[in-house]
């Protein structure tokens, strides 16, 4: 069956894989709960509108990756790209405004049709937090310091950098969009294509571009500070004066933009050379206009999302390895039974037992090898008429008695 493959850009994750995972999600999740952040789902997948609203029609993501598919019931449906528009759209659905500000985390699959890349396959995975309803500057400190600290938890801080700008309130983005349509108008001959084509629509993300030709245009672009009102001056001052505070390192970064127009004021990412050009690892900002597009109240929001798959290749080693287990061998159908009871008895104190289920002795103790197990309990009818079970650890080769009425204790590893 050498042709039944998964789908391009998925892949399996294998016990090692999932471990990594588990290990990222569950650091992260832990850390955010300390953080006051309390863990949400939404459903995999979403009205098309969803996404469509407010990723905005002419983006990458809506006219060329999302996957989306007409239901039996004629509903347009899509598989979620990201986590912040349904997880907006709950705050809506579920009327939580009553309850603002909430602070949310979640972990799951995400879906993009794109070229599979180092960190990011068509079938990825993300954490991310959510601050709903707080339209204070110490909110996006509030998220940055999480995130910092979930890197801290993890042992990969130090092998990042906070990346921060601001995209100031309306007036000043407006004021800067100007800006940038009449520079880049006067130099749209050399620009790409697909750069021509933001123009007009969204011109700050030509600042975005990766083409050669748009990135020396790019580099004697206005810059956005230069167009900020004292009201978005006074709000980054705070949000920077609260990361001080914090002992939190950023790097100020003039080109660190978002596309879409509800954003606003902090931006961010926390990037890494460890993982080569996909050097993004967790990337936000505040978002005060995406409740209101999707239909909510006027609403302000600040989080951030990170690929598991990126986190863990950071992690690499340090990711704890599988729990070695004992292994149950039993010589004799008595010893079978009595098998069966002992290791309920170990999986009852928290302790991973497995059974190595036929063959002779050595073939049983050879399976104990391969699982890695660190010590074998030994079942035959002469210890069974002594109320007793021989242990023996693998590493060293010792073996000794111990009671079948104390096997917990004897086998923990303390």
């Amino acid at each position: 069956m050498a042709e039944l493959q998964p789908v391009r850009g998925t892949h399996d994750l294998l016990p090692d894989d999932m471990r990594a995972h588990r290990h990222v999600s569950d650091r992260a999740r832990d850390v955010a709960a300390t953080h006051g952040f309390d863990e949400v789902a939404t459903p995999i997948f979403e009205f098309t509108n969803v996404f469509a609203r407010t990723l905005g029609d002419t983006s990458d993501v809506v006219t060329k990756e999302m996957y989306t598919f007409e239901d039996k019931g004629g509903d347009m449906l899509t598989l979620r790209p990201e986590n912040t528009a349904g997880v907006c759209r709950a705050f809506i659905s579920n009327g939580l405004a009553q309850h603002a500000p909430v602070k949310y985390f979640y972990s799951g699959p995400m879906f993009r049709h794109e070229r599979p890349q180092k960190g990011r396959m068509r079938q990825f995975h993300q954490i991310g937090v959510e601050l709903i309803g707080a339209p204070q500057p110490l909110a996006d400190v509030e998220v940055i310091a999480c995130g910092r600290a979930i890197l801290e938890a993890l042992g990969i801080a130090d092998n990042t950098v906070l990346e921060l700008n601001t995209l100031g309130d309306t007036d000043s983005r407006q004021a800067y969009r100007a800006a940038l349509v009449e520079y880049f108008s006067g130099h749209a001959d050399k620009l790409s294509q697909e750069s021509k084509d933001r123009l007009e629509r969204n011109p700050l993300r030509i600042l975005d571009s990766k083409d050669e030709g748009d990135r020396k245009l790019v580099a004697d672009a206005p810059v956005f500070s230069d167009y900020l009102n004292p009201e978005s001056v006074d709000f980054f001052g705070t949000v920077k004066e609260g990361l001080d505070a914090l002992g939190i390192a950023y790097r100020l970064n003039t080109r660190l933009v978002r596309g879409l127009d509800y954003y606003c004021h902090t931006a961010f990412e926390f990037t890494t050379e460890m993982l080569g050009a996909q050097g993004t690892v967790m990337a936000g900002g505040r978002y005060d206009g995406l409740i209101e597009q999707l239909g909510g109240p006027s609403t302000p929001g600040v989080g951030w999302a990170a690929g598991i798959e990126r986190l863990s290749m950071l992690v690499g080693e340090q990711a704890p390895a599988a729990d070695r287990p004992v292994v149950v061998v039993p010589m004799g159908d008595a010893a079978e039974r009595q098998a069966l009871v002992s290791a309920k008895v170990l999986r009852d104190a928290g302790i991973r037992a497995e059974y190595a289920f036929s063959g002779n002795m050595k073939k049983r103790m050879k399976h104990a090898n391969k699982v890695n197990a660190w010590a074998a309990l030994i079942l035959g009818d002469d210890e069974l008429a002594r109320g007793v079970a021989q242990l023996k650890t693998l590493d060293d080769g010792e073996q000794r008695e111990v009671p079948l009425d104390d096997l917990a204790a004897a086998c923990h590893r303390g």
